[in-house]
């Protein structure tokens, strides 16, 4: 990218994000990765997207030159563009896959994905989840102050936030390789 030219805004939707990283770990046509993402897909099991929603993200992809097209897949049936991302793409998913999530909910689905994406491509998760742990301690030390002062309906509230936090900690620390713990 040109220094003058102004750099790409990076909005995406998940499935978009998703698309474009699995295309990064191996060129592939959108059959391929909408059966990655469906209820019996690797990572379908995680968060699953619909056929349609797959294509749409890869034509997302496209206009936003983060894809292109390699070739097509030989076969009996209907021939199937086989996509690869750019170096703008392979960056924007390099960032996202190694960015922790803004959001104790966001871990359930994205986080996730982001995990096994990793392991997929056999790196070490360590950065990612000490970059989310950061994110996550302020959240449940605000909401743990906010606990001691709150009454009615909002005391409910932040005892489940403050579960779900909570466990999103300890779910960290379960999955954090034992060797990362002590740098």
């Amino acid at each position: 990218m040109d220094a003058e030219e102004p750099e790409r805004a990076t909005v995406m939707s998940l499935p978009e994000w998703l698309v474009l990283a699995i295309i990064g770990q191996q060129p592939a046509h959108g059959f391929a990765v909408a059966q990655r993402t469906a209820p019996a897909g690797d990572l379908g099991r995680i968060w699953q997207i619909p056929k349609a929603v797959v294509y749409r993200a890869i034509g997302r992809l496209l206009d936003a030159g983060l894809i292109v097209p390699e070739g097509t897949e030989p076969g009996l049936g209907p021939q199937r563009t086989v996509y690869t991302v750019t170096a703008d793409g392979r960056q924007a998913a390099d960032r996202w896959l190694h960015s922790p999530v803004e959001h104790v909910r966001q871990i359930r689905s994205e986080l996730l994905l982001k995990l096994a994406l990793l392991d997929r491509a056999g790196e070490n998760p360590a950065g990612l989840l000490a970059a989310q742990r950061a994110v996550l301690e302020p959240i449940a030390q605000a909401i743990e102050a906010r606990c001691a002062v709150s009454t009615g309906f909002d005391s409910t509230l932040l005892a489940w936030r403050r579960a779900t936090a909570v466990a999103a900690l300890d779910f960290l620390d379960a999955v954090t390789p034992a060797e990362s713990r002590s740098l």
